[in-house]
């Protein structure tokens, strides 16, 4: 039960963490997604529990391909732990591409439709009231730079196509931010994508405070960096003007948010390309006041909340196995994400 003023969002945390960055040569092993709900159900800080998950769609986790029974049952395995589901991951990068060829592209879309079909599926069963599927480029930033103006518009062919399966289901898309994945590897680029796609209320953008920090720094897009090269972290009013500047672009288009952390280094665990360094919530490198950042994402101009979400997941990849096994981490970050929910939160749906 809740003791917090506020009851929304509600607070998830992401599966992925133990699959992302795993199981491949050299990578630690995966770790399964029972003992990911074990570990996200027995966290709690005063009173306070996580109310629900955000699921990635591949095994060792749950298969792409899983029948009507096997999702009834991971909606009961869900349900048993209190929990509902919120937003799921599309894998849509291991056959497919959204600027890859006609196979890869159709590919790509197939991955949605399947991702769809559960998503639809837990709604109807009653374990998923709220959330997106989530989707990225699947599509390296040096191919999109051969040739940027067409690139994207091919990816947004793609995301249109997709897009029209997300609406025959009763979904919407969020694609990541991440600077890892051609066209949306700048704040610029993303904009423009989404513009370019021009599906708004499908299509939007999924925030992530690690992945987005980097943008401000220009990784992989140079021209497009907020922040000075050079910039001293202790400047915090300059940090903050960057995020005002930043999310002032893609907060209108923001359907879902993870919170984050990041110390403005970039980092690759087993087959995952380097993309922005999740750190732990506590971590003392950490360029982010996770509680006072989160509201330029959720918050508008008007310093209202935009309510654009309704649940909030923390998302912390390609840590240690040893850290992701210790419950105080999960204390930990539920603790943070109760703060963020105080915040900037609200206590009525509407």
């Amino acid at each position: 039960m809740s003791a917090t003023k506020n009851l929304f969002p509600k607070l998830h945390n992401a599966m992925w963490p133990g699959l992302v960055g795993k199981g491949g040569p050299g990578a630690e092993p995966f770790i399964a997604l029972d003992t990911m709900l074990d570990l996200t159900a027995k966290a709690e800080v005063n009173g306070v529990k996580f109310d629900g998950v955000d699921l990635f769609l591949y095994d060792p986790h749950t298969n792409i391909d899983i029948d009507d029974a096997g999702i009834a049952a991971l909606a009961d395995k869900v349900r048993d732990k209190g929990f509902v589901v919120g937003s799921v991951v599309a894998p849509v990068w291991f056959e497919g591409a959204a600027m890859g060829d006609a196979t890869k592209r159709a590919n790509f879309v197939t991955a949605v439709r399947k991702a769809c079909r559960i998503g639809r599926k837990l709604r109807e069963l009653g374990a998923r009231p709220y959330g997106v599927v989530r989707i990225d480029s699947a599509s390296g930033v040096a191919d999109w730079d051969k040739d940027p103006k067409n690139n994207t518009k091919l990816i947004a062919q793609t995301f249109r196509e997709a897009a029209r399966v997300a609406e025959d289901h009763g979904e919407r898309l969020a694609a990541e931010g991440e600077i890892c994945w051609g066209g949306m590897h700048s704040w610029r680029a993303m904009v423009d994508l989404l513009e370019e796609t021009d599906r708004p209320g499908v299509v939007g953008f999924q925030a992530d405070m690690a992945h987005t920090l980097l943008y401000t720094l220009g990784y992989n897009a140079e021209k497009d960096a907020i922040l000075p090269a050079g910039y001293d972290w202790k400047n915090k009013k300059k940090l903050d003007d960057a995020l005002k500047k930043l999310t002032a672009a893609l907060r209108p288009w923001t359907i879902d948010f993870h919170i984050a952390q990041n110390d403005a280094t970039v980092k690759g665990s087993g087959g995952h390309d380097n993309t922005g360094r999740h750190c732990p919530v506590d971590d003392p490198n950490g360029k982010l006041d996770i509680p006072h950042h989160a509201g330029f994402w959720m918050r508008d101009e008007t310093g209202a909340p935009t309510k654009a979400f309704q649940h909030i997941c923390w998302d912390g990849c390609m840590f240690p196995n040893q850290t992701l096994m210790k419950q105080q981490t999960w204390n930990n970050i539920l603790a943070t994400m109760i703060k963020v929910r105080e915040k900037h939160g609200w206590s009525t749906l509407n």
